[in-house]
């Protein structure tokens, strides 16, 4: 949904598209790791199947993109066939499960800072794959990143954010995120390709096209499969109504944090978006220290606040490269 007006128009619209990212996710986020700590019930069970989330979400997605499309949606034809997405729809739903896996071996603020270095596997893949040349600010904006993810995962973490965690393993944790990051990446890839062969494609189709084959991936995997874990799920929610309706809100958080994404690129760009989510990551760090009880040492901040220089340097770069190229246009 395009919003075209006034200055004053522009600034509320933005200052509701931060306030939705913002408050969705954060509380997505508390939801998440709320789900992957909490002993639920008077038998104080731990709800273990972390990759159902994947499932709920994809289904809840999926109607909400509908909705969406018969309510904003314009184009009447011209968009990506369904079926284009059944790749992309493989990576978008073992990706997400392993970063929410990951939780059962490393706290909230670790996976959060760990799927913050997408740009490594992309540089890495860029330099060693494509020859491509980055220049020195490039790099040092993956150093800072790198060296506060792998400082963070060095340093001992506090005994009372371990009692937590259900099965604590740092190096399967990291590892579950880093190959999150890795299928995103082919993801993200896939949907560029869509995009560009099908320039009428929106945003809600895509989202309506990946949920669609999530939903239909993660049911085969979670009821069809002899080892699927969709059954015992389904029981765990029956016997813990209070575990059920997490896991709705937490659906919900991400539908609506989907929806004020796509407002905010269609209307600011995707480097506003960028701006956005990535100091929305950073509070949720903040609130999960505070809130959630995982201390942070000062140590740990320090990694913390390497990390997030690097990638708000990261779109300063982004910021001044979009500026010299709108000068040549007006020059042009």
């Amino acid at each position: 949904m395009e919003v075209h007006g006034s200055g004053l128009r522009r600034i509320l619209l933005l200052a509701l598209c931060v306030s939705g990212i913002w408050s969705a996710y954060i509380y997505q986020g508390v939801l998440q790791e709320t789900l992957s700590t909490k002993r639920f019930g008077p038998d104080e069970k731990r709800f273990e199947h972390l990759a159902f989330l994947n499932l709920a979400q994809s289904v809840v997605c999926l109607v909400w993109s509908y909705i969406m499309i018969k309510l904003w949606s314009k184009a009447s034809n011209g968009g990506a066939p369904w079926w284009t997405y059944w790749s992309a729809g493989i990576t978008n739903t073992i990706g997400p499960a392993m970063g929410i896996e990951a939780l059962k071996y490393i706290s909230y603020p670790a996976q959060v800072l760990a799927k913050s270095s997408k740009m490594i596997p992309v540089m890495l893949m860029g330099t060693l794959v494509y020859g491509i040349r980055y220049t020195f600010p490039e790099y040092i904006c993956t150093f800072l990143v790198a060296g506060g993810v792998a400082i963070f995962a060095l340093l001992k973490t506090s005994s009372k954010t371990i009692s937590k965690l259900a099965h604590p393993n740092a190096p399967l944790g990291y590892a579950l995120c880093f190959l999150n990051l890795a299928f995103d990446g082919f993801t993200n890839a896939t949907q560029d390709s869509i995009a560009s062969r099908y320039p009428k494609t929106e945003a809600w189709d895509i989202m309506l096209g990946m949920n669609l084959w999530g939903t239909i991936y993660n049911v085969i995997y979670m009821f069809a499969l002899p080892q699927g874990i969709g059954f015992e799920a389904y029981e765990f929610c029956k016997q813990h109504p209070e575990a059920a309706w997490d896991i709705l809100k937490y659906c919900l958080c991400g539908a609506v944090g989907q929806n004020f994404i796509f407002m905010t690129i269609s209307n600011f760009g995707s480097l506003a978006n960028t701006t956005i989510t990535t100091t929305r990551k950073f509070v949720s760090i903040v609130v999960s220290s505070v809130m959630s009880g995982n201390p942070l040492s000062l140590k740990q901040w320090g990694c913390v606040s390497m990390v997030f220089g690097g990638l708000s340097y990261q779109i300063f770069l982004k910021w001044r490269k979009t500026k010299k190229v709108e000068k040549k246009k007006q020059k042009s």
